[in-house]
């Protein structure tokens, strides 16, 4: 995307809550969609600006419409950029110091110099030229470089193999220009300093993303330079100060964190952290299908109230997923019918097919397996009819997992795309809004009154202190006149003593009204046992106000999370592994960055460990613990619930076998097959 000011610019996502009937106003080259007028002529605007900047060639003082054309062109000429010598660019390319224009002059030269295999060119042969091939690099020495070669003929044929030094091969120019590979490392790259390749293109090319220790060094923070000597000598030159071997670094600069995890490094202040657990590899189902079973689970589970279908664990869908014995499994002939009833409800392409064929729109136990069939030669997946005919049968649990899990794939998109699910979906998105503006709002009402009472108490604080120095002063005062007034009439002294015996009197009548008349006062005087039971009731209003606010806001919280839309990953590691948390699960789920391999944490220890691990100056890992630490209340109450109940199976199923070793637990019993005892309580009559 074109650079804004030489920086990236975020393009505006399309509003959840958009009406079809909504009047809106859409920028035609990014499809970004306004509400507003005003917001969409000022977008309109800059981008007509000449602020822009063409990510893949540099050119800078562009429209955006020209720098997207720019952009455009510019990976036309990188897609033609010759495949066989990728993985040798971009080997240099990666954690690379130079500056792009030095970097592409170095790499022009290394790949003009030495020959890679498989290249056709031109050689010397017996004072002639001829085609040739290269078949294999010879490294003999670190100057001279010798070729295994093939000599061609016209028709591009073998006819002779040899051996020949650099020399007698004529190289010929690069088959793209420098521009083509400044754009092609432009958009291989994540960031420049150092340059980082994406991390797709380091798998796919085998490339480590492991920063190398010589680079960890040269980016560590550099000691200042000392200042010069500011003592002048005879010729009026400053001197420096001879360098001291022994005196230690001073004035290092800090490092600001957090920073990307791949560049922070052990340090002295660092906590101990802890080994980080190993995730439990063990599913049932085989693992390129277990995020499309988590994505399943999830929908059904969370929108069984919508679907009329109560909720089952995920252990039972995975164990009734890979069940063979039973093709009439309650929960999966339920499940399968939930989603098939909805497509019904929305008279759609399915409803329409249904009546051609003069079905009932009652799905039974019996009929279930018709209406999937219907549904799969709708959608006509070449893949998945092939599977009708078993189906047809009444064999659908002889299918492969994966067979079963795309089925299930195809419906839920299906249902996704339904007019009433978006319709719920745009109720739960409103209804959300409003639950986090009213959240929103008691929280700052909430502030308010904290800020009011803090200021009522600081207020009555310094009318105290003022009252108490006021007070102090005028008795100063009072003090040093008398004594003023004695040293110049001595005969005044025995008039000041009488006076001095009538204010004591008149300020003890003073005090006992005043005693007398407040009622605080009075309280406490009549009763020191009752001042302090009113302190204790004021002190336990207060805990009753604090404890009603939490409940509250918990109560929103579930609220909100009520209004299920999507499950969103916790975060990421350091090495870009994503965590996952379902609402309706104990485990946390980790996906690697490659999403091919799946594990998960089962156990409060092992969630503690994990936190542990975590080095909060990455700014991945730092994220990642933020959310744990946000949900490690539920999440490990959960789990240690989840320990418990199956703790307690485990002590039944002992002490079962100790009673007699004839004694087997029935298979409804066992654990591995409480999905058999599945009834779906929400099914509509």
């Amino acid at each position: 995307m074109p650079l804004y000011r030489r920086k990236p610019f975020p393009i505006l996502e399309k509003p959840d809550d958009l009406k079809p009937e909504e009047l809106v106003f859409q920028v035609r080259f990014t499809k970004e969609i306004f509400r507003d007028y005003r917001e969409y002529l000022k977008r309109i605007n800059l981008y007509r600006q000449r602020v822009w900047t063409c990510k893949s060639t540099g050119k800078s003082n562009l429209t955006y419409e020209e720098a997207l054309v720019s952009e455009k062109q510019a990976n036309e000429k990188v897609q033609q950029f010759p495949k066989e010598l990728m993985e040798p660019v971009l080997r240099d390319v990666q954690f690379s110091m130079l500056p792009l224009k030095e970097l592409v002059i170095t790499i022009s030269g290394k790949l003009q110099e030495r020959l890679l295999e498989g290249t056709e060119i031109y050689g010397r042969k017996n004072n002639r030229i001829y085609p040739c091939k290269i078949v294999k690099v010879i490294e003999e020495e670190v100057e001279k470089t010798q070729y295994h070669v093939a000599w061609l003929d016209k028709d591009k044929k073998v006819t002779e193999n040899a051996v020949v030094s650099g020399e007698d091969l004529i190289k010929k120019k690069l088959p793209f220009s420098r521009d083509v590979l400044k754009s092609f490392i432009r958009e291989s790259t994540v960031r420049s300093v150092p340059w980082v390749l994406h991390d797709k293109l380091a798998v796919k090319y085998g490339i480590s993303t492991n920063l190398p220790e010589e680079l960890r060094i040269k980016l560590s923070p550099k000691r200042k330079l000392p200042k010069k000597d500011k003592e002048e000598n005879n010729g009026g030159e400053h001197k420096r100060k001879k360098p001291n071997d022994d005196a230690k670094p001073e004035n290092i600069e800090p490092i600001k964190y957090p920073i990307d995890d791949l560049l922070v490094k052990p340090a002295a202040d660092d906590p101990v952290f802890t080994p980080r657990p190993p995730p439990n590899p063990e599913f049932n189902v085989p693992m390129e299908c277990v995020g499309d079973l988590l994505m399943i689970w999830d929908f059904c589970s969370s929108y069984s109230k919508f679907l009329n279908l109560s909720p089952f664990s995920l252990d039972d869908f995975e164990n009734a997923i890979c069940h063979k014995d039973n093709s009439n499994i309650l929960l999966i002939v339920e499940s399968h019918s939930a989603l098939l009833r909805l497509l019904i409800k929305d008279d759609g392409d399915y409803f329409i097919a249904l009546q051609k064929k003069k079905r009932k729109l009652k799905i039974s136990m019996v009929t279930w397996t018709d209406y999937l069939c219907d549904f799969l030669e709708l959608i006509s997946n070449d893949e998945l009819s092939t599977h009708i005919p078993t189906i047809k049968r009444g064999h659908y649990s002889l299918l492969d997992i994966e067979a079963k899990i795309n089925i299930f794939i195809e419906l839920v998109a299906q249902v996704m795309a339904t007019d009433i699910m978006r319709e719920k979906l745009d109720e739960y998105i409103e209804e959300r809004r409003e639950l986090a503006s009213k959240k929103r709002g008691e929280a700052i009402e909430e502030n308010k009154k904290r800020r009011e009472k803090k200021e009522l108490a600081k207020a009555a604080l310094n009318a105290k202190e003022h009252n108490d120095s006021v007070g102090n002063n005028s008795n100063d005062q009072n003090g040093n006149v008398a004594k003023e007034l004695e040293k110049t009439s001595p005969t005044l002294k025995k008039h000041i003593n009488s006076g001095k015996k009538q204010e004591k009197t008149s300020e003890k009548d003073v005090k006992k009204s005043k005693v007398d008349t407040d009622p605080t006062t009075a309280n406490i005087k009549v009763s020191n046992g009752k001042g302090s039971k009113k302190l204790t009731d004021v002190e336990k209003k207060e805990t009753n106000d604090i404890a009603n606010i939490e409940q509250r806001k918990e109560f929103l919280e579930r609220e909100i999370e009520k209004r299920y839309i999507r499950t969103n990953p916790l975060g990421k590691d350091r090495d870009y592994n994503r965590y996952w948390f379902f609402r309706k699960d104990s485990r946390i789920f980790v996906e690697s960055c490659d999403h091919k391999q799946w594990r998960y944490y089962a156990t409060k220890p092992q969630l503690d460990s994990l936190m542990g691990s975590l080095n909060e100056k990455g700014e991945r890992e730092r994220a990642l613990k933020k959310q744990l630490e946000k949900r490690y209340k539920k999440i490990s109450s959960e789990m240690q619930k989840k320990s418990k109940e199956a703790h307690m199976i485990q002590m039944e199923e002992e002490a079962a076998l100790r009673r007699s070793t004839r004694v087997r637990a029935a298979p409804r019993d066992n654990p591995a097959r409480a999905f058999l005892k599945y009834v779906n309580k929400l099914k509509e009559d």
